[in-house]
């Protein structure tokens, strides 16, 4: 199987317009994984859905995507990235089509669950094109750029998506989503090859050979091993709080709580929900170059893990707390919790090189399980919490019920400052 990229690279005005069709999937998945947060109100009163509903429907997109994970690296390999990101684009489509049409809850559960599932392909199958269309020296320069696009998409899912919202209703709005990604998976179909012309067409023989690594009973085998590692088991639990704790509150409880409690619009709640998603994308260059420099993973992601908890706790829990202070601490737990970015470092630095794709896939299902989680355990705990309070057919929770649901995730971010100091130091160097 042809599975690397070409000796003679292409022209990098075609490998961005390559990659640029990919990246524009990818700005679709972080754009869907956020959007429940401006629409919270409609949600609620369309299906007559109390808080803990919403937070499972907002979580089905994470269940399938963190399902998705380890297969994903397989299919990357297996079909190519031509395949695999078309076919999940095409897939999100319908996904979005079913969601915006759903007639009961039911439906757009299940809309929700196709748009995970599918776009979790996204980021490798982009991985994978950067590989295969740019020389080495590029790689870790593209990768940060599908970073700042996938960031681009998230906010694109805050104060725009709730002004269209405001003008045309949420279902409008996501019709065009779905047509749009219609659009990007043909797109990504007519003009996506795997390798660069130089290489042949390079998607006709990919796939009918399989490495004997990708087997079933090597992949069984290899996750076992990896296990075997005191790392692994405790970067699948520590990571998740930091992402999970920032999506729950930007992604789904941040507008209505700051609406409800602030005073704000839904327009200007969601321009802080996305500002604390770009502190998030600028502090992970930051804390991959910070713990570079010092040669060391542990320190790094204590401090940062640390910071978010003192900032969020501070935010959510400080009587009579300025508002500009208020602003200040979410932005710095924002950009404090970027420090899960360590996470992938740490953990393929953990276990041998041949275990690093199974590593990755077990990492980022660690990181996935935070939203996951959390997103339906504080909706739960709001309407534990409840009081009966309601306004125009939506409830309404108080501050303590808030401060309830939160804690759940300041819990977590305590239990894994605590497992951190268990985890191995790994000296920024790979494990023979």
């Amino acid at each position: 199987m042809a599975n690397h990229p070409p000796d003679a690279p292409a022209p990098l005005r075609l490998a961005w317009l390559v990659w640029g069709l990919g990246a524009m999937f990818y700005l679709m998945a972080l754009f869907h994984r956020v959007a429940p947060a401006v629409m919270t109100v409609e949600l609620m009163r369309e299906f007559h859905i109390s808080a803990g509903a919403l937070g499972n429907l907002a979580a089905f997109y994470f269940y399938s995507y963190a399902a998705m994970q380890t297969p994903t690296g397989i299919w990357a390999d297996v079909w190519g990235p031509r395949r695999l990101l078309s076919t999940g684009a095409l897939v999100a489509a319908l996904g979005t089509f079913l969601f915006a049409l759903a007639p009961s809850f039911f439906w757009a559960g299940t809309g929700r669950l196709l748009i995970g599932a599918s776009v979790a392909v996204a980021f490798v199958g982009l991985l994978k094109l950067s590989t295969c269309w740019f020389p080495p020296r590029y790689f870790a320069m593209v990768s940060g750029m599908a970073v700042l696009v996938g960031i681009a998409g998230a906010v694109f899912a805050g104060t725009p998506l709730r002004l269209l919202m405001d003008l045309f209703g949420w279902r409008q709005v996501m019709l065009i989503v779905a047509v749009v990604t219609l659009v990007i998976g043909l797109a990504i179909w007519i003009f996506v090859r795997d390798f660069p012309p130089a290489h042949g067409d390079g998607d006709a023989n990919l796939g009918q050979t399989v490495k004997a690594g990708t087997s079933a009973r090597a992949i069984v085998a290899g996750i076992r091993e990896v296990f075997r590692y005191r790392n692994t088991a405790l970067l699948m639990v520590i990571p998740g709080c930091l992402p999970g704790s920032t999506l729950t509150f930007t992604g789904l409880w941040g507008v209505p709580y700051l609406t409800t409690h602030y005073g704000l619009t839904p327009s200007k709640a969601a321009v802080l929900t996305s500002s604390m998603m770009v502190a998030t994308a600028l502090g992970s260059p930051t804390a991959g170059w910070l713990s570079d420099r010092l040669g060391r993973r542990k320190p790094v992601f204590m401090i940062g893990c640390a910071l978010a908890l003192v900032h969020y706790a501070a935010a959510f829990y400080w009587p009579n707390l300025p508002f500009s202070i208020m602003v200040l601490c979410l932005l710095m737990a924002g950009f404090s919790a970027s420090t899960v970015i360590i996470t992938f470092a740490m953990a393929k630095e953990s276990v041998p090189e041949r275990f690093a794709g199974t590593i990755s896939g077990v990492a980022n299902t660690g990181v996935m399980i935070g939203p996951m989680l959390l997103q339906p355990a504080v909706s739960w705990m709001l309407d534990h919490r409840w009081q009966g309070q309601m306004r125009e057919g939506v409830r309404i929770y108080s501050q303590r019920a808030y401060q309830s649901g939160f804690a759940i995730m300041l819990t977590w971010m305590a239990l894994s400052l605590v497992l951190l100091f268990f985890t191995q130091e790994t000296y920024c160097r790979q494990r023979k």
